[in-house]
């Protein structure tokens, strides 16, 4: 599979050559939804709590007698059936959001979405992306130069700079090969990899 090359113009300069066990593989949509939702599942906190009728403050005093009145039956005002009542199933703080994918799995979908996106043109490579200072401007002015407005940039390392600068874009996300993950991939219109970083994730999803 050949890749296209771009300069810091955002020119083409070229083809480079990737794995084909990375970026010739059939898309698997099935595969590529079982592990966008197992890490999205997986980044959930799962920290809400909601009460039960046993932990509402409320009286547990019978508030009527159970016959005579016309009334409907009631045991205690914290019932789940009256207002300011606790929930019947109430949220938990220890629910376990967790969602489990194998390794080979997880890599055959990196690797089927990463050759999609290679298909539909939104993958380019790059030989290095570094700004000489820790300002927002110097990157933002690079990504513009390349001709992107929303772009994933993977990089061999993030220096300093780099991290610094990209910190403050909306549109922009700079990571390292063994961060990339598919919701990042899907989120972005274009993602730029360097050659460095290529031979990573090459490494890593082969």
């Amino acid at each position: 599979m050949e890749l296209k090359l771009i300069d810091a113009q955002g020119q083409d300069a070229g083809k480079h050559a990737a794995s084909d066990e990375l970026f010739g593989r059939e898309y698997n949509e099935a595969l590529v939804h079982q592990i966008v939702t197992g890490y999205l599942a997986n980044a959930r906190q799962g920290t809400r709590a909601q009460k039960a009728r046993s932990d509402v403050n409320k009286s547990t005093k019978k508030p009527w007698k159970q016959k005579g009145t016309g009334r409907a039956r009631a045991g205690m005002a914290s019932s789940p059936l009256w207002r300011g009542g606790g929930k019947t199933f109430p949220n938990l703080p220890d629910e376990n959001f967790s969602h489990k994918v194998n390794r080979k799995m997880y890599r055959a979908g990196m690797c089927a979405l990463l050759s999609q996106l290679a298909r539909e043109g939104r993958v380019s490579v790059v030989d290095g992306i570094s700004v000489d200072a820790p300002k927002t401007k110097l990157l933002a002015e690079k990504v513009k130069g390349l001709g992107f407005d929303r772009v994933l940039i993977i990089t061999d390392t993030i220096d300093d700079n780099l991290y610094l600068s990209a910190r403050n874009l909306e549109n922009v996300l700079v990571l390292e090969p063994k961060q990339a993950d598919p919701v990042s991939l899907l989120r972005f219109e274009h993602t730029v990899v360097t050659k460095a970083a290529l031979a990573k994730l090459e490494e890593m999803l082969s």
